[in-house]
């Protein structure tokens, strides 16, 4: 049985049909036992996230888990199978390690999948349906994907716009973690520009936002964080020294005269404003103020643009990185499967050992010649060594297997011209 993969992603499947085969947490324990027990996979971890659903599993065959899948979900053979892929052995190693490494993820080099693999890794060890191959598979995979991350630059560059924002402002002032943060706009995109700070240490952050509750919610996932009316915009905006905007609005919310006055009572201390939203919600003019490093989106996109280009170069050096890790590794596997044949051969070969030892030793207590003794016990141990392989020899020869014989030559050490 061979390490295989199977599922379905972002690119294969709707998300609807994402949506029907995903697996919350809760309920992987007793999936992948289910799944080993019915499809005969011996071990078998599952990885399920907004954007994939993948078994990996050692087993001989993908069309039982395919069939398992269905069923428990209710859904047809043929819906399946029109947006499965299936990967064996090496393709499937490979498939794993880019997985891990964010070079399938919808953005190149996203770091998040690296610890969603590590979850699917503890569930299946939870489960009980981590075996020691599996085990070892995993262990390659992020030893790989460490590789990946410090010797080349696939998640040195931000290629989303509210990372991007965040990383520009944390160039601006040299004690990030102390700057206070007021996000306009309580939206998707200001949800990943809060979460962004706060991943970078910032701690005051205040949310401006219509909807008082909806800047709430997002308040509550932050930890906490203050929360205004975008009606008090003004009351706030000269406490901010990073002023990040993505309202739905068709006019600015921003005007010059407001960052005037928040100026004037900040001592003009500088500030950062980053405008991602379209229409724009701060007026151009506030460029035109001293003390305003003021942003748009525009300027985020060509910043952003170069950066996918340095992540596709990345990736090139991610991809061949991978690629001799997964050869590297089912190389030492195979190697490690011959080791029960070589042990087995060595044993034999000491039972003859033993065997012809005894009788020398038994002829010699009864006085035989210790010279006869000695050419009788080479001889006898040699016969049997050779037997065997001499025996397979000339079937081979007698069948015209010539290839059989160069691989015998070169296995025995001889040299294939005196053959």
């Amino acid at each position: 049985m061979g390490l295989i993969a199977l599922g379905i992603n972002h690119k294969t499947a709707s998300v609807q049909l994402r949506e029907k085969v995903a697996f919350l947490p809760d309920t992987l324990t007793q999936a992948l036992q289910a799944a080993c027990d019915s499809t005969g996979v011996s071990e078998l971890a599952i990885l399920s996230t907004c954007n994939r659903t993948e078994f990996y599993g050692f087993g001989d065959n993908s069309q039982a888990v395919l069939s398992w899948l269905s069923q428990q979900r209710h859904l047809s053979l043929h819906e399946l199978k029109s947006s499965v892929y299936v990967y064996e052995e090496q393709d499937a190693l490979r498939h794993l390690m880019r997985v891990a490494s964010g070079l399938d993820s919808m953005v190149l080099g996203e770091p998040q999948i690296f610890g969603q693999v590590k979850v699917a890794y503890q569930h299946a060890q939870q489960a009980g349906t981590l075996g020691q191959k599996l085990d070892r598979v995993f262990q390659q995979t992020f030893s790989a994907v460490k590789r990946v991350r410090t010797e080349t630059a696939i998640g040195a560059n931000p290629v989303s716009i509210g990372f991007a924002a965040v990383q520009l402002a944390k160039q601006i002032f040299s004690d990030f973690q102390q700057t206070k943060a007021l996000l306009v706009g309580a939206g998707e995109m200001i949800s990943l520009v809060a979460k962004h700070l706060k991943e970078q240490g910032v701690q005051q952050i205040t949310i401006a936002n219509r909807s008082l509750e909806r800047a709430e919610n997002l308040a509550q996932e932050l930890g906490g964080a203050k929360v205004v009316l975008l009606s008090d915009l003004a009351d706030v905006l000269s406490q901010a020294d990073i002023v990040i905007s993505c309202t739905g609005s068709q006019l600015p919310v921003i005007g010059k005269g407001m960052v005037e006055r928040a100026l004037k009572k900040r001592r003009y201390r500088p500030m950062a404003m980053i405008d991602i939203a379209v229409p724009r919600d701060i007026e151009p003019e506030v460029d035109d103020l001293d003390d305003v490093y003021l942003y748009t989106v525009d300027d985020l996109e060509s910043t952003i643009e170069e950066n996918r280009r340095a992540r596709q170069q990345a990736a090139q050096q991610a991809e061949q990185l991978i690629e001799q890790c997964a050869a590297q590794f089912l190389h030492e596997q195979r190697a490690q499967a011959a080791q029960g044949l070589v042990t087995a051969y060595r044993q034999q070969a000491d039972e003859f050992r033993v065997a012809e030892l005894a009788k020398a030793q038994q002829a010699l207590a009864q006085g035989a010649n210790p010279h006869e003794i000695l050419e009788r016990l080479s001889r006898s141990l040699m016969n049997k060594l050779v037997h065997s392989p001499s025996v397979q020899l000339k079937q081979a020869a007698a069948h015209n297997e010539h290839e059989k014989l160069k691989w015998a030559a070169q296995l025995l050490g001889l040299n294939s011209k005196d053959n």
